[in-house]
């Protein structure tokens, strides 16, 4: 396992000078919005449709300080973090006490309500989006308007996000987590305040959305209501379902491989969303969990056979 995470971070560094360093920062954006919905979906069982509210919300204020205020894309990029675990807060807090469907459906009220203010709002521009944002000198002294340069940012912030996740899994925090998604009614018995956890994990994926949203603000250099529109949530699911919900590296692999789909067909006249669609379909029949998710399983396999 150390050896495949030594030779990924080394074809990481690598990858710039073989691969269009926007086409990998893309990639690396919503691989962290990819992980950062999978901590909610696989460890807790909670199904959000409404991400895009602090993906999007974070973008936006990011966007806004660097852009309006001036401030440094470091500063701004906090900003957006504690904007988008605000609006988690916020969020979870509506919707946490209720389970399946209804969870899912407060979700997404909510992220249609926030995406219409988002379109009234002055300071959003409306349609317009807030379009022409710097990427400026990180801490005054790395230029991020070198490609190469701002690549090796959005790797470190992916890393950071990634390192997050899987601590938090890995934790007695994920633990009870892991135990409320099991079997819900148990944990209440063993004294758990579950709400508190459900909350507590609510708002760090939120945080780590809006970590993934602020990044792709500077790296993409504008912010619109693309980013809050619940088509944003439901390709953040397709991304986690693609690469297996429940893994650490599942969500990296299923948003890697849509977002290179996009690219690849984005020049061609055969609608994108519907191989997409036929490829999910697909994935759901054969793989049921997930690409990694399989190959891992298939793994595990093998090694029990040579024991």
């Amino acid at each position: 396992m150390k050896a495949f995470a030594a030779l990924a971070l080394v074809g990481l560094l690598a990858a710039p000078f073989v691969f269009y360093p926007v086409l990998l920062m893309s990639m690396l954006c919503f691989a962290l919005f990819a992980c950062a919905f999978n901590l909610l979906i696989g460890y807790v069982g909670l199904l959000s449709f409404g991400h895009a509210t602090f993906f999007g919300g974070a973008a936006y204020f990011t966007a806004h300080a660097v852009k309006v205020w001036g401030w440094d894309p470091l500063a701004g990029l906090l900003l957006g973090v504690l904007g988008a675990a605000a609006l988690g807060l916020l969020v979870g807090f509506l919707a946490i006490r209720r389970q399946g469907i209804y969870f899912a459906m407060i979700t997404l009220a909510l992220g249609q309500m926030f995406a219409f203010i988002c379109l009234q709002v002055p300071f959003t521009h409306g349609e317009d989006g807030i379009q022409g944002v710097p990427r400026g000198h990180l801490l005054g002294l790395i230029d991020l308007n070198d490609p190469i340069a701002m690549y090796y940012v959005t790797l470190a912030v992916f890393l950071f996000g990634f390192f997050a996740v899987w601590r938090i899994v890995n934790s007695p925090f994920g633990n009870i987590l892991k135990a409320i998604r099991e079997n819900e009614r148990r944990a209440i018995s063993l004294g758990y305040r579950v709400d508190r956890y459900k909350l507590g994990a609510f708002v760090m994926s939120a945080a780590l959305a809006g970590l993934a949203g602020g990044t792709k603000a500077i790296v993409f250099q504008f912010a619109t209501l693309t980013d809050v529109q619940w088509q944003m949530s439901g390709e953040v699911i397709l991304m986690t379902l693609l690469g297996g919900i429940g893994t650490l590296i599942g969500p990296v692999v299923g948003a890697a491989f849509v977002i290179a789909l996009q690219n690849y067909l984005a020049s061609s006249d055969f609608p994108v969303t519907v191989l997409i669609g036929i490829i999910f379909v697909v994935c759901v029949l054969l793989f049921r969990r997930g690409i990694a998710g399989e190959v891992m399983e298939l793994l595990k396999r093998r090694q029990s056979k040579q024991v």
